[in-house]
Formats: structure tokens, C-alpha cells, sequence
């Protein structure tokens, strides 16, 4: 009798799967559209109904009535079923694969009982404009969610209305302009305006005797390792970002943040550990730096997957901070979103955030449009109120204890992947010699790369013909031929053996034959996307429509 498994073993040791990926060339489902096919047969409408919107369509202004009904393709139920169970196969995904390089994107696995708890219909069917007596269930979990992001990070206020961390980032910048705004510090004070002279924990801004304010406070201080967001985020709020970089051991220079800081300073937005993986130890320093000039100090928490239940904000003695559950709290990211990101704040600048909020009234929980002070709303109704369903139910799930182990356990996959990878020729962890990481590493094939001539992107694109997926950075790349790996807590061992293994077998061929892994992926329904396409927007169709139409103008065949 033959032995199936052989194969997958050499010494004892698990040999690498052989992977091919789904290829099926499916057409878009416009092109699959056949008049009259039907996958649901749709309700007539009832009479009572129809008689009660008659008049709906009058009300719209004629420039918003459509002409004609969509061009929606018509396909049966089973057709529509193999198009889009098709395109599944042609993808990778955590559930798919061991899904270790997504970096600071923090896509770890969600739960699956979470997903059927927002599904279910007492959640799915729920809607914003219902009256807040027959939504008391999703308000008191968003108001009990609120509150253990206040203990696990020390603040007095949260907010769960912005839809991405990026937004969270925004709304806690635009907190902190009203903040100077309400002092007069945020530029030229409008005459006869009140002053609030309140200061949050550790300010030290101060106002002039005769009401008015010499500060102007337009710039705010970030670090080139931070999450970009921080920094375009207070550009389009109109700030100039001053941006530090690390010094020789990789940690932001204390010594530059001291000499940037003045009276023109806003605040401090800082990641912490940074996208390298590396904690700066001195962070109170530096939020003393900004609270010694006046300025705030806030903690963008997206790397936060290594600290719960270990470090928080307020110890620190940050003014605020944002998390993001569709990373740390094991939630969809939703391709972008709608995810969550949850604002914390002190009491000084509770204020400020966004409405309405969400109070406990007695035994009851009510919708209140906040003070007067706040910055409004910076999204829809409340947020994404499934998303907070799934992040509350994941914490209820683990409770304090198991927070806390999920931060050691994330930290301990991350640096025994570390030690293990570093023992791949031409692979380098930048900085912090000999120290250890927090939840991720951002490594550098600098090495290989110049022994080879093969990069970190095609190393990416190689890995995919194992099944697993690999992410490089974010811009700028100073770390060169940059990989950031992120383990977090949701791994074996296995499952890291399995990814390091890749890697080293990528590794290999690309000193052995470079060529292969220059051309991959082989294995894959995709191939490599030529620059030109991403870099000349006369070729960009992010529609049906535009991609019909750019084939029109450039005469290319459909």
C-alpha cells in the first residue's frame, strides 16, 4: 500500500506542502449576465406599501432620479454561487494560510463564534434610526466595550465612532486643535472669545493676562518608524509636521525631540513600540519634553498587540490615545473597513470627543449628544456596531488574565520567530543589536539582496507560491528591502517553523536561481503587476465602466 503521507516528511521533519493555487480565468460577472436568469425570486410588493410610497420618487430632485434601471447582471443562484466561490480559491487569507507577514496590519484570527454572534439576526437586523428603548442590548455592549478600553488604557473617556484607526488618528488631532482652539492657542485668537484655562494631565499651556494668546501652536512632532497616518493625518488638519528619526540604536533621539519642542508645539504623536518592533524605554521622557512646552502628548496604540494588560497610556502620562479593535481585538479588518478605532481620552479633554455619546442612565443606556465642546461626529450614527460586538466578545471570552497572555504570547512567537530567522543568510534585523522585539520586526534583505540581485518585494511574491503571504513596509523604506513580520498570538510553533521554513527555501533559490524567483509567482492565479499601470494614472480604472472606456481610447482589445 502506498504511503500518502511520505512525502510530507524527510527525517522526522515536516517538508514544505506542495501548493498550486485555483486558476479558473473567471470572467467578470457583467460578462456572465443572462437575460431572465433569476438566483432569488423577489417578493411582489404589497399593496398597503406601494399605496404609502407612491409619492416617494416625487420628492427626489429629477438630477437624482436614475433614467433607466441599473444594469445589474442577471444570473441564476448556482452560477452566482461557482463565480464567487471561484474567485475565493484564487485568493490567500488567514484562514487560508499561515498569515505571519501582515505586518502592522495585525490581521490575526478572528474568532469564528464572534462572526456568527454579528450575523445573527437580533444584530444583523438592527437598525441606527430605531428608537434607543429597543436597542438597550448594543448600546450597554458599546458602553461596557468603552469602558474596557478605559482599563486597558488608564483613560478617563472613550469614543468608538471613528471607522479605521486613520479616522481615530484624525479625530484625535482634530480633539486636540479644539482643545488649543478653546485657549486660544491654535492662532488668531477671534476677539471676545472665552478662554477655558483647564489643562489636561501634565499641560502646561498658559494664556497671557489680558485673555488673549501669544502661541500659536501649528506643528506637531511625530517619528519617521510612527504610523504614517500620524503624520498626514495632522497635515490635513493643516499642521507642519516635524518629524524625528531614530538614533544609532534605533530609538527615538530624546536629545532631538528636546530640541524640536518649543512654543509652537501642538503635540506629540508617537507609535510605541515603533513599526520596528522596538519599545522606547524612555517614552516618559519624552511626553514630559511636550508637557514641558505646553504641548499634549498622544499614543497611536495600533502596536499595542505586545502591551495589553503590561503597559498602559496613562502611565506614561499620555493626554490621549487611539486603538484599533480591527487589529489588537481581533476583529475583520473589512479590507480597510469599516473597522473601529477607539479615541481615548483624559477627563480634561473628555470634552472634545466626538457625538453623541453613549451614557448609562440608571438602568438604562441612552444616545446623548455630548457637550458643546465636541468636535462632532466623525462618522455615521454611532460607528460599526457589529464590529464592536465582536471585539467585546473577545474580550469577555479572555477576561484580564487572558488579555495579558495574549500580549506574552504574541511577544514570545514574535522573538522566537526572530531567533529563528536570523539564522537565514543575508537576512538583518536593523538596529537594537541584540535586543528583543515587542509584537513584530521589521527585517532587511539588504544583504541578499546585494549578493543576489533579488529584493524583498520579489521574496513576497515568491512566498505566495508557497501559500503564505509576506508584506515589505510602508513608505519611506528606511529600513532597505525592508520585511515586516508580525506573528501576534494567534500561531503554533508549527505555524512558525512552516513560515520560517519559507523563508529560508525563498532564500535559497534566490542564491541558487535567482531567475525563479525574479519571475514568481508560478504557483498563482496572478502575476507581477508592471510599474507603469501604478504609476500613470491614464491607465487606472477602478471601475467596469473606466476599464471599458480606457480600452475604448488606447484601442486595446476587450
Amino acid at each position: 500500500m502506498e504511503n500518502i503521507s511520505a512525502h510530507r516528511f524527510s527525517d522526522g521533519k515536516p517538508n514544505l506542502r506542495r501548493y498550486q493555487q485555483a486558476r479558473w480565468d473567471e470572467p467578470l460577472i457583467f460578462e456572465l449576465s443572462q437575460a431572465g436568469e433569476r438566483a432569488i425570486l423577489v417578493p411582489e410588493l404589497e399593496p398597503g406599501i406601494a399605496a404609502a410610497t407612491a409619492q416617494a420618487l416625487d420628492r427626489l430632485p429629477s438630477g437624482m432620479r436614475r433614467a433607466k434601471a441599473p444594469a445589474l447582471p442577471e444570473l441564476s443562484q448556482n452560477r452566482v454561487l461557482r463565480h464567487y466561490l471561484r474567485l475565493s480559491q484564487e485568493n490567500l487569507g488567514a484562514d487560508l494560510n499561515v498569515d505571519v507577514g501582515q505586518g502592522t496590519c495585525t490581521m490575526k484570527y478572528n474568532p469564528k463564534i464572534n462572526e456568527q454572534l454579528a450575523r445573527d439576526a437580533r444584530m444583523s437586523e438592527l437598525h441606527p434610526l430605531q428608537h434607543e428603548s429597543t436597542v438597550q442590548g448594543i448600546l450597554q455592549v458599546m458602553h461596557q466595550m468603552e469602558q474596557v478600553i478605559c482599563e486597558v488604557s488608564g483613560m478617563d473617556a472613550v469614543s468608538l465612532q471613528p471607522r479605521s484607526g486613520s479616522q481615530a488618528i484624525y479625530a484625535n488631532i482634530a480633539m486636540m486643535r479644539a482643545w488649543f482652539e478653546s485657549r486660544g492657542e491654535a492662532g488668531e485668537l477671534s476677539p471676545g472669545r472665552s478662554q477655558d484655562n483647564s489643562t489636561p494631565s501634565g499641560g502646561l499651556a498658559q494664556s497671557d493676562s489680558s485673555g488673549g494668546s501669544k502661541v500659536c501652536r501649528d506643528e506637531i512632532i511625530t517619528t519617521i518608524f510612527s504610523h504614517p497616518s500620524d503624520a498626514a493625518c495632522a497635515k490635513v488638519l493643516g499642521y507642519k509636521v516635524v518629524t524625528l528619526y531614530p538614533d544609532a540604536d534605533g530609538y527615538p533621539d530624546l536629545a532631538a525631540m528636546q530640541a524640536a519642542v518649543g512654543p509652537r508645539t501642538a503635540a506629540l504623536i508617537i507609535t510605541n513600540p515603533e513599526d520596528t518592533g522596538i519599545f522606547n524605554p524612555r517614552i516618559a521622557e519624552f511626553v514630559a519634553a511636550a508637557h514641558a512646552v505646553g504641548a499634549l502628548a498622544c499614543y497611536d496604540q495600533a502596536n499595542a498587540n505586545g502591551l495589553l494588560g503590561i503597559t498602559r497610556a496613562r502611565e506614561a502620562g499620555f493626554d490621549l490615545c487611539h486603538f484599533n479593535l480591527h487589529k489588537t481585538f481581533a476583529t475583520p479588518h473589512a479590507c480597510g473597513g469599516p473597522a473601529v478605532g477607539a479615541c481615548a481620552v483624559t477627563a480634561a479633554l473628555a470634552p472634545f470627543l466626538p457625538r453623541p455619546r453613549i451614557v448609562k442612565d440608571g438602568a438604562q443606556y441612552r444616545i446623548d449628544q455630548g457637550e458643546a465642546q465636541s468636535i462632532g461626529k466623525v462618522a455615521a450614527f454611532m460607528g460599526t456596531a457589529s464590529v464592536v460586538l465582536r471585539a467585546y466578545a473577545w474580550v469577555m471570552n479572555l477576561g484580564a488574565e487572558g488579555l495579558r497572555e495574549v500580549a506574552e504570547v504574541a511577544v514570545l512567537n514574535n522573538n522566537y520567530m526572530m531567533s529563528r530567522l536570523l539564522q537565514i543568510p543575508g537576512l538583518s534585523a536593523p538596529y537594537a543589536a541584540g535586543k528583543r522585539r515587542i509584537e513584530q520586526v521589521r527585517y532587511s534583505w539588504a544583504q541578499l539582496s546585494e549578493e543576489t540581485g533579488v529584493g524583498s518585494g520579489d521574496i513576497g511574491l515568491r512566498a505566495a507560491d508557497y501559500g503564505t503571504h509576506y508584506w515589505t513596509s510602508h513608505h519611506p523604506y528606511v529600513v532597505p528591502e525592508p520585511a515586516t513580520i508580525e506573528p501576534t498570538e494567534a500561531y503554533s510553533r508549527a505555524d512558525l517553523d512552516e513560515f520560517v521554513q519559507i523563508m529560508a527555501r525563498v532564500a535559497d533559490e534566490a542564491r541558487t536561481d535567482p531567475a525563479l524567483v525574479l519571475g514568481a509567482p508560478h504557483n498563482c492565479p496572478t502575476t507581477r503587476v508592471k510599474d507603469e499601470y501604478l504609476e500613470d494614472p491614464r491607465l487606472w480604472a477602478i471601475t467596469r465602466r473606466a476599464w471599458q472606456r480606457k480600452l475604448a481610447e488606447h484601442g486595446a482589445k476587450a
